[in-house]
């Protein structure tokens, strides 16, 4: 058997390059099969049960599931992180904004962190992870993303203090009794109106979370509001608030930011050379 025998079924979902990747990652991490095991024919030495596995993954990757979703694993920032359908696959792009926040803008060494729908725990944890010193605190709507981010804390030893709270709360400030609580607020929301779904893959379209992907075609900000609003009343003097942004409401997000009493911000372009960041500063 060769690997081209594999990735040529998956042609129909991806390119070449893509498909070929996704082959070899997944022999690589299901099989223990490097490259150049696979150059050498080691495919053939696979015993009865494993090319029952085989298939059954085949199967899977063919019906576009998305193959971290298969293997239960994505890499982000240099980590595995633990995934499910439960929650969104990590993407690069996110990771910029990791990276933004923990290098070019470190907060200082008694700050309090927010992530704000944390999904699988990646901001928090690599946050958690990359300023130790900080404490940082999760929080998600759904359970059963909360569950999958504290095993990927568990795993990867981070101290994360995760809470199910929903972001469109308008009471969430009174949960708290002495404010301002937070140095730094991040958030990466649902961002896509649902008039985009006909541009989206398939593999992400009919596989990843929904919840945690859409919003109102008529209300695209709605999160983006909540928390910056909330961000308002709860970050400390000169506390920052951080956004992963839908690229076709950048400027909007930005104006609407500075509307609700935000005095300094900045966008950012991500690897691909889309407005993907905003920073927005409380004095």
């Amino acid at each position: 058997m060769k690997d081209e025998t594999l990735w040529r079924r998956l042609s129909g979902i991806y390119d070449t390059d893509e498909a070929k990747a996704i082959v070899r990652w997944m022999l690589d991490e299901k099989f223990g099969l490097s490259l150049t095991d696979i150059v050498c024919g080691k495919l053939d030495d696979l015993t009865e049960e494993e090319c029952i596995e085989l298939e059954k993954t085949m199967l899977r990757l063919e019906q576009g599931e998305p193959v971290q979703y298969v293997l239960g694993v994505a890499e982000f920032c240099g980590r595995r992180f633990h995934v499910e359908p439960g929650v969104l696959i990590p993407r690069p792009e996110t990771g910029e904004l990791c990276r933004w926040i923990s290098q070019k803008n470190r907060p200082s060494v008694t700050s309090q962190i927010l992530d704000v729908g944390t999904g699988s725990g990646c901001i928090a944890i690599t946050l958690a992870l990359e300023i130790p010193e900080a404490k940082v605190t999760a929080w998600d709507i759904s359970e059963e993303a909360l569950r999958i981010a504290q095993k990927n804390a568990e795993a990867l030893g981070a101290e994360v203090a995760f809470e199910k709270r929903d972001a469109l709360d308008s009471s969430l400030c009174t949960i708290h009794y002495s404010l301002p609580l937070w140095d730094v607020i991040v958030s990466n929301p649902p961002y896509v109106c649902h008039k985009e779904a006909a541009g989206m893959e398939r593999h992400v379209l009919e596989h990843e979370p929904h919840l945690a992907l859409f919003v109102p075609d008529d209300d695209p900000l709605r999160f983006y509001r909540a928390i910056a609003e909330y961000a308002l009343k709860t970050l400390n003097p000169n506390g920052l608030l951080y956004f992963e942004l839908n690229p076709l409401y950048a400027h909007e997000t930005e104006a609407m930011v500075r509307r609700i009493g935000f005095a300094e911000t900045e966008i950012k372009q991500d690897m691909f050379g889309k407005q993907r960041f905003l920073k927005a500063k409380k004095t």
